[in-house]
């Protein structure tokens, strides 16, 4: 009885050669390059969002709006008087 030779199998391949290992180290290193990319920019393009006088120009918008609040039922019942009706 001869039995049958198994088939030669190829030699094993570090894994830094496997396409898989390759691919499951892609996503995380595409993540913090990302990451890196977007601190980057957000350093340099940073806005600043508190001036010297944020306060001021704070207490200017309140008093507008509440002058606009206080014109509302002025502004309401022009409306209606020049609104016209259905007649009928």
């Amino acid at each position: 009885m001869k039995s049958e030779p198994e088939p030669a199998q190829p030699p094993a391949q570090p894994w830094w050669k496997q396409g898989v290992v390759w691919g499951l180290i892609a996503g995380p290193a595409i993540a913090v390059v990302a990451g890196v990319v977007t601190t980057v920019i957000a350093v340099q393009g940073a806005d600043s969002l508190v001036t010297g006088d944020s306060y001021r120009r704070g207490a200017e918008i309140n008093q507008q709006r509440a002058s606009e609040r206080a014109q509302m039922p002025a502004h309401q019942a022009r409306n209606h008087a020049a609104t016209p009706t259905a007649q009928p």
